[in-house]
């Protein structure tokens, strides 16, 4: 069993990231398809977030599962919050009972600091090129905005001014303070970070 990464974060709220390498009747056993995917991996990468969500809470209903225009998957009645990510051969979920969340998981990759400057503000980009001008941090930070994104859920975000990252020296695991500022909603917040060998993950778990 590939469990890559599991946190209790508090009594209500649990994080895990899952190493793929199982079949896909391994998922299947335990959760179904609710939309049709055609590319394997993707199907693969799908099934392996869902069955996250039962692994960290057994009564997790799946099948309740709608999607909303943004694309967020959500509980009609919101007995979880939850929040789920998948990059190449990872999958990531985070489940609480009574928090919203956020979770984003990234392989680092030189390509990210052409776009640096298109997801960090002016301020941040200059902060990130003189503390630490690495891919890897790159993708740090854009992995932290893609959590507090998915946090919000419902869209329309400008990430270089809506999302803001107050960050200094960066180390293999940490927090980083960030303000979600939105015409609707303005709220600050601790994103949680753990930085792997070659994976990056980052994830929000607040109130709004």
């Amino acid at each position: 069993m590939p469990l890559f990464y599991q946190q209790n974060i508090n009594p209500s709220t649990k994080l895990a990231v899952w190493q793929i390498t199982e079949p896909e009747d391994f998922f299947t056993q335990t959760v179904s398809l609710q939309r049709i995917i055609t590319h394997p991996h993707k199907r693969l990468q799908h099934l392996a977030g869902r069955y996250l969500l039962k692994f960290l809470f057994p009564d997790f209903p799946n099948e309740e599962i709608f999607i909303a225009d943004t694309k967020k998957p959500y509980l009609p009645y919101e007995q979880y919050h939850f929040s789920i990510s998948h990059c190449s051969n990872y999958a990531a979920a985070i489940v609480s009972k009574n928090q919203r969340v956020g979770v984003d998981i990234e392989i680092p990759k030189e390509k990210v600091l052409r776009i640096a400057p298109k997801f960090l503000s002016a301020d941040e980009y200059e902060k990130f090129k003189i503390r630490n001008s690495k891919f890897e941090t790159a993708t740090l930070l854009w992995s932290c905005k893609e959590a507090m994104f998915k946090w919000w859920g419902w869209g329309e975000v400008d990430f270089k001014t809506m999302l803001q990252l107050n960050f200094s020296a960066l180390t293999d695991a940490g927090i980083i303070n960030a303000c979600f500022v939105h015409p609707k909603v303005y709220a600050t917040m601790q994103l949680n970070y753990q930085l792997f060998e070659n994976l990056c993950l980052a994830w929000v778990c607040t109130d709004v």
